[in-house]
């Protein structure tokens, strides 16, 4: 099996050079890879002991964010390095100064991971909720440095905990401790012999409980809407944004923000093709004072303002549940929204939770989301809907407390 994961990992790399010179993404790719031994070589403080912190992308980057930031603020001395696999965490944070160096994780080989070791020196690594990399693990293990996965969660299907899985569920032995997001996933270990496990949540809560006392209000934003209600689209994809245009042509009383997932030409086109009279946040000086007021779609063509949106917004859509799966729901809940989102949701416990109470609404189709739109414009509901978001919220957060303390606890701060 051990030849079969290596082989996938070089199938992998050489399909994404054969496809990076017609697909920016796997470009980026492959680009941020190209001689990082050498780059690291003359950037990394050699024989400096460093803190690894991995992220797959953007998502798990925002979520081991709080445990980033309590560690920088209490411990400044440290120092601190960043890996990503995917250019979409990479090129948005690749200058955080939470970390001295951020770099893309190699590729997973064994010669790959002892050259890296090697020269971040690591006391101690966190990778946040997936990603389990045989060799680098390995040779962690080899050199007994403390390896830790934070807001993990396991799902039976996983194929960790398959009759097939023995190689896949033995890459989890070299990890020191497991800190969980609910029950399913203790219960999921321990029945696989893994014991050093507990459950503590999901670090996401600290970072995002934060968020309405710190977020950066837009006066663009507001000059849009004015006083009127609105409903802000969050990472949407195109099937998203069919269901949009549906929705706003039966609420004309209603402002929509649509902050896509993707930000290239051809999707920005796309949602415009949808709503020709929305105006683009790039463009909005060139905009005089009656465009904005009677305009209905605002796009945001920019990364890294959706938090801050969602201080505006009556109602949330979160974009993702007709692809893969959902974006982040709990920017939105925070700030006490309902939070209106597409069938694929199962993965993702805050969202099943937001259900159950009553303050998350999956929908299918058009006609769903018209249903649940106007269930909402009941006030009892809404106004039922708001506090049971805002209260998960807080009720959740204090897991980065937690890992704190075992750090601590451990001497490994």
């Amino acid at each position: 099996m051990r030849l079969i994961y290596s082989l996938g990992i070089l199938l992998y790399g050489l399909l994404l050079r054969l496809i990076a010179p017609f697909y920016p993404k796997a470009k980026l790719w492959v680009d941020g890879r190209k001689h990082w031994y050498d780059r690291m070589s003359q950037t990394v403080e050699l024989g400096q002991k460093h803190i690894w912190f991995h992220f797959a992308s953007l998502g798990e980057f925002e979520q081991g964010r709080a445990l980033l930031e309590e560690i920088k603020k209490k411990y400044p001395a440290k120092k601190i390095v960043i890996t990503f696999y995917s250019p979409s965490g990479y090129e948005i944070r690749k200058n955080t100064n939470l970390a001295d160096y951020v770099y893309y994780l190699p590729e997973d080989t064994a010669q790959n991971a002892v050259k890296f070791i090697e020269l971040i020196n690591p006391e101690f690594v966190v990778f946040t909720k997936y990603e389990y990399w045989y060799y680098f693990f390995r040779e962690l293990g080899r050199r007994d440095i403390p390896l830790l996965m934070i807001s993990a969660i396991f799902r039976p299907e996983q194929i960790f905990f398959q009759p097939y899985g023995g190689f896949f569920r033995k890459i989890l032995d070299h990890v020191s401790y497991f800190f969980v997001q609910n029950e399913e996933s203790l219960h999921l270990l321990k029945e696989n012999g893994i014991r050093h496990v507990g459950i503590t949540g999901d670090t996401r809560f600290d970072r995002v409980v934060q968020l309405p006392e710190s977020y950066q209000s837009i006066k663009e934003v507001g000059d849009f809407i004015g006083n009127k209600k609105v409903l802000v689209a969050g990472s949407t994809w195109p099937q998203d944004e069919v269901l949009l245009r549906d929705l706003v042509a039966r609420y004309p009383e209603w402002k929509l923000i649509i902050a896509p997932h993707e930000i290239h030409e051809a999707h920005l086109s796309s949602i415009t093709n949808l709503f020709p009279q929305a105006l683009r946040f790039s463009d909005f000086a060139q905009y005089d004072n009656q465009q904005v007021k009677l305009a209905q779609v605002l796009v945001i063509d920019n990364i890294g303002m959706l938090s801050s949106l969602y201080a505006y917004a009556n109602i949330a859509f979160i974009g993702g549940g007709f692809g893969a799966g959902i974006h982040n729901t709990l920017e939105a809940a925070t700030y006490g929204l309902p939070v209106i989102f597409g069938p694929k949701y199962q993965k993702f416990q805050e969202a099943k939770d937001l259900i159950e109470e009553g303050a998350g609404f999956s929908i299918a189709s058009s006609e769903e989301f018209v249903r649940v739109f106007q269930a909402l414009q009941n006030r009892d509901k809404y106004i039922k809907a708001k506090n049971q978001a805002k209260d998960y919220v807080r009720g959740r957060a204090g897991a980065t407390a937690i890992i704190m303390k075992y750090l601590v606890c451990k001497k490994l701060l």
